[in-house]
């Protein structure tokens, strides 16, 4: 952990663990993660895997899993049962809330040092395999009419006509949503356990909660994700369903990270990342996710294995099944450089938060092998940003400007070439009063290399993540 400079683990809590027998619960696991953190001065986020995880009730408590009759799973079309209780099950969602009002009761009680910072609230819901649950109490339920409170949300987020246009007197789900209804469905009833879950929490300890999702991604249909779950589409019925969530967090291993961080990244959505690929591109993706997104959390799954002598190989039928690029988890080069990146944010804190927000942090990212580089407009000055070509074990182009006044500037990142320019209609030429390159430490800048000689005809950053301070002045 003191390699990796992080500041907060992200551990799970199982309901069968904290919960054995009906209505005894067993504190021992929380309380050993509570010692813990204080031991070695860490926050903590807490993983709620109470009825939901991956879609699955995988860790509900046996007295649960064995009484299907009361708690009744979910079905497809056909009758086939799934190994997921649907939250029409709305016993089942009760005991889950319970179980959860305790944990977050019994940490208000022992956690005087406030370890616990957030908590999610289950693990990627929905439904594998289906739009919908198909069982008896669903069928009831689709084909009644549709909750008044989701309608003036669809109503609001324009995904339909206002009622007053002429509804007819039975607006049942697919009159109302036509193809869409089934994941529509889905999505209410899971957002509004979640609610129910976490709402009685925060009532114990106000502690911010959220969900995570498996994104949608190819092929693209409901059922191939989970449907159900905070997919971009779904949004708009999770937000109007499920208030006392602080924000959805995606669960990131497709390639198009930037896309995905800059979709999840909204003012009533706050960016938290608490699982993304481990390969060494998610270095620069950290970077720009705190400095550009300004994220509350950025956490490559299973960030143990990188220091471990022979890491946890994940099997390619688990990656398959989970719909994961196996690339993801190539760990070649990324120790050193993500740990570099944790430990410079930590060091540019203070500066970040002054600058965070205002035209004077600027940041760029590679976002595909295509492109070459980016042009940066400030009040006296525009930098050139060319990004190096990407290379397998290594980040990609990465980083941040900041403009500490009109004539110095600090850069952070990798993999790029910088160059200042004039602005348009200013023809006279750039040169460097100081230009030096370094890092940061205690709070400190330390400078590695004067640049005023030779080295000031290029500004070239490699693949470590390093800074580059330059005061300016034109002749």
């Amino acid at each position: 952990m003191d390699q990796s400079h992080l500041n907060t683990l992200i551990v799970p809590v199982y309901w069968e663990t904290l919960e054995p027998e009906e209505g005894s619960y067993d504190f021992s696991l929380v309380d050993s993660l509570l010692e813990q953190a204080v031991r070695f001065k860490k926050k903590l986020i807490l993983l709620w895997f109470g009825l939901w995880k991956n879609a699955e009730s995988a860790y509900v408590p046996a007295w649960m899993k064995q009484d299907s009759e009361t708690f009744f799973r979910a079905e497809m079309y056909g009758g086939e049962r799934l190994n997921t209780i649907f939250p029409l099950c709305w016993e089942a969602v009760e005991r889950d809330a319970a179980a959860f009002s305790r944990l977050i009761g019994h940490l208000r009680e022992v956690d005087k040092n406030s370890s616990v910072i957030m908590v999610q609230v289950e693990n990627e819901v929905g439904l594998l395999g289906t739009e919908r649950d198909y069982c008896r109490q669903a069928e009831e339920a689709f084909t009644g009419n549709v909750p008044d409170k989701l309608m003036d949300a669809a109503v609001k987020s324009g995904k339909i006509r206002a009622r007053e246009t002429g509804w007819p007197e039975k607006a049942d789900w697919t009159v109302v949503f036509g193809e869409d209804a089934g994941e529509i469905f889905s999505a209410w009833f899971f957002a509004s356990a979640l609610e129910r879950i976490a709402s009685v929490g925060k009532k114990e300890y106000p502690l911010p909660c959220y969900a995570n999702v498996w994104l949608k991604q190819f092929p693209w249909y409901a059922g191939s994700y989970p449907s159900g779950g905070p997919v971009e589409d779904m949004l708009w019925v999770w937000k109007a369903a499920a208030p006392s969530l602080f924000t959805i967090a995606p669960d990131i291993y497709v390639p198009y990270v930037s896309e995905i961080m800059e979709k999840y990244t909204r003012p009533d959505n706050p960016l938290v990342i608490p699982e993304v690929r481990k390969d060494a591109v998610t270095a620069s993706y950290a970077l720009y996710a705190y400095l550009n997104c300004h994220a509350l959390c950025y956490a490559p799954f299973g960030i143990e294995d990188l220091w471990q002598k022979e890491p946890d190989v994940i099997p390619k039928e688990v990656t398959e099944a989970l719909n994961i690029d196996p690339l993801s988890f190539d760990m070649t080069g990324t120790k050193e450089t993500l740990g570099e990146v944790y430990r410079l944010l930590g060091e540019i804190k203070s500066l970040y938060l002054r600058y965070r927000g205002t035209t004077h942090l600027k940041c760029f990212l590679k976002n595909a092998e295509g492109e070459q580089g980016c042009y940066l407009k400030f009040k006296s000055y525009d930098m050139e940003i060319r990004y190096l070509p990407q290379q397998v074990g290594m980040p990609t182009a990465a980083g941040a400007v900041f403009e500490l006044d009109e004539n110095n500037f600090l850069i952070v990142g990798m993999m790029c070439n910088v160059c200042v320019h004039t602005k348009p209609g200013d023809h006279r030429k750039v040169d460097f009063i100081r230009k030096e390159a370094g890092t940061y430490s205690d709070g400190q800048w330390r400078c590695r290399q004067r640049q005023n000689g030779d080295e000031k005809i290029v500004t070239m950053l490699y693949d470590m993540p390093e800074c580059v301070k330059m005061e300016l002045f034109k002749y």
